[in-house]
């Protein structure tokens, strides 16, 4: 077996999945999407508690219920994305892209819907809401990248 410089791979390394097609659907395996998302909204029980701290010193016990609601909502955003990544892996490649470009922004839009139907139904603190949705997005998506990186991710296959 030679060195083949053409930037394509030969027939024999190309990777397949159990049905034979290269590049197909992904039919075997952990679904590693959901598991990251999991571990990312579990994270959500040591998030939610200090922007409730902190939002209950500045804006009262309503500024701490709107921090918490934020953080479960964003904590349910992650649950919903690795269902959906995971998925549509088991799809197709094709799914698979489509579903990590358009399901953020779908997403987002779901979280932005969520929190005006909470502001409309409900006199919650509305400023808490917003910021404890943005700092609780941001400090989760750390969170896990930084954990995945040090590989403190272990029943992940490919971080170990």
């Amino acid at each position: 077996m030679g060195v083949d410089f053409s930037g394509d791979l030969a027939d024999d390394q190309r990777p397949t999945d159990d049905t034979g097609s290269a590049y197909g659907p992904i039919v075997h395996g952990d679904m590693i999407e959901q598991k990251l998302a999991l571990h990312t909204a579990q994270r959500i029980i040591f998030v939610a508690p200090v922007l409730a701290l902190i939002f209950g010193m500045f804006s009262g016990v309503g500024g701490a219920i709107a921090a918490v609601v934020g953080s479960v909502v964003v904590a349910l955003n992650f649950v919903i994305s690795g269902a959906i990544m995971s998925r549509s892996a088991r799809i197709s490649l094709s799914l698979y892209h489509a579903a990590a470009l358009f399901g953020f922004v779908v997403r987002l839009g779901l979280i932005m819907i969520m929190m005006f139907a909470l502001v409309g139904a409900t006199s919650i603190d509305k400023t808490a809401l917003g910021i404890s949705v943005v700092v609780s997005y941001f400090a989760l998506l750390t969170w896990e990248a930084i954990a995945v990186t040090r590989g403190a991710e272990k029943e992940l296959e490919w971080s170990n």
